[in-house]
């Protein structure tokens, strides 16, 4: 049996030498990042390790790197993505050849039943999959929280990724205020900047869209207090919409008007009241990812005099049809392309990973510059993923409201 990586190599040469590298995984943290076999400076080997319970012995172990291991991509065959045992070790691994800049989240599945069961692909084995699915314990990277019950993630960081020096909480920061409020039958998480005053406004004010993701989950509030200590951004107030529901979030965020006319009429105006926030949409952004994203460019145009900045990541626009350019699809570019230029700026970004969405996403910048508008458009080379759009967000929010 032949591995790509060398320490691989060498331990399928000595098994005995297990204990030195399971020691040496324990001091540098996985998983293995080794130079590229090809020689390439650009790219990496990066091997996925998981230790065995001699216990309870896995009969096959999956790696799960957001996007390269994807269900859509492999719904007929996983085989590609199941580890390989060490012979005579407790160690599984497997190796992918990534660019250097590559950031994912990603997990493992054990199977402890037959090696057939895990190569079950219909959609109820892959929920079962995701909803079992596993943390590295010896991640060198952050982590990742999931809802609905799910473990974490583990997160793969490059030498290249982009730096998310904002993402971790840090002592020495003075945190903001956290509000759990309803407004109008909706949960909306409030994060105000730590100083916030009664009558002290106008703040800037942020429209998260998603809010139960970036509120309870994954404390995008960190984030902001970082944003503010370091005066990147000014004072700003927070507002995470949450969904209510996949239901209602397929409803609300597929350029519903009733939504956007309802964060403009009634939620900003909720909390200009209650905490100060702004009326000036040039202090105004409207962020969403996916759906979201696609929401957040549709409520720029929409209601222009209230949402003067949008910030997409990976936005949806392909909606409402998969096929480009052929009448039905890219609605709300077209809308773009053909109405008069808006007094409204941009923050688009996009991952190399994401097939389906990257040429909508590139179609609708060169729309956008074409009118004239300002567009700060990124490219980053990773799925679609929180892990990378956590560090996208903390910059589209510097570019659009710290300037």
């Amino acid at each position: 049996m032949e591995f790509q990586s060398p320490a691989l190599r060498e331990l399928a040469d000595d098994p005995g030498a297990v204990d030195a590298f399971w020691k040496h995984a324990e001091a540098h943290g996985t998983p293995l990042v080794e130079p590229d076999p090809e020689g390439n400076d650009a790219w990496r080997l990066v091997t996925f390790l998981w230790r065995d319970d001699p216990a309870a012995p896995a009969s096959a172990v999956l790696a799960l790197l957001h996007t390269v291991t994807d269900k859509d991509r492999h719904a007929h065959d996983l085989t590609p993505h199941l580890m390989t045992n060490v012979p005579g070790t407790d160690v599984w691994a497997i190796s992918h050849r990534l660019r250097a800049d590559h950031r994912a989240s990603y997990q493992f599945s054990v199977h402890r039943g037959t090696r057939e069961d895990a190569l079950r692909t219909d959609r109820r084995s892959w929920l079962r999959v995701l909803d079992e699915a596993l943390p590295d314990p010896l991640a060198a990277g952050p982590s990742l929280a999931a809802r609905d019950g799910r473990n974490p993630s583990s997160v793969l960081e490059l030498p290249d990724a982009p730096a998310q020096e904002w993402a971790a909480a840090r002592d020495a920061t003075a945190r903001g205020t956290r509000i759990a409020a309803e407004v109008d039958g909706r949960r909306v998480g409030v994060h105000l900047p730590a100083g916030h005053t009664e009558g002290g406004g106008p703040y800037s004010v942020a429209v998260l869209l998603d809010g139960e993701m970036w509120g309870p989950v994954l404390d995008f509030g960190a984030t902001l207090d970082n944003l503010h200590h370091d005066g990147r951004i000014p004072p700003t107030v927070t507002l995470m919409v949450e969904t209510m529901g996949r239901d209602r979030r397929m409803a609300d965020l597929s350029c519903s008007e009733e939504f956007v006319d309802w964060l403009a009429d009634t939620l900003l105006p909720w909390a200009a009241r209650e905490y100060g926030v702004t009326d000036d949409p040039a202090r105004t952004v409207v962020a969403g990812q996916s759906a979201g994203g696609l929401t957040a460019a549709f409520a720029a145009f929409r209601r222009p005099a209230r949402f003067g900045n949008a910030l997409s990541q990976s936005g949806s626009f392909w909606w409402p049809d998969g096929t480009e350019f052929d009448g039905g699809s890219e609605w709300l570019t077209r809308q773009f392309a053909t109405c008069e230029k808006l007094p409204v700026r941009f923050h688009l970004e996009v991952g190399l990973q994401e097939w389906m969405l990257l040429p909508q996403n590139r179609h609708l910048r060169n729309v956008l510059e074409a009118r004239g508008y300002d567009v700060d458009y990124r490219e980053f080379n990773g799925g679609h993923d929180y892990a990378c759009w956590r560090g996208g967000l903390a910059d589209g929010l510097v570019g659009l409201l710290g300037r």
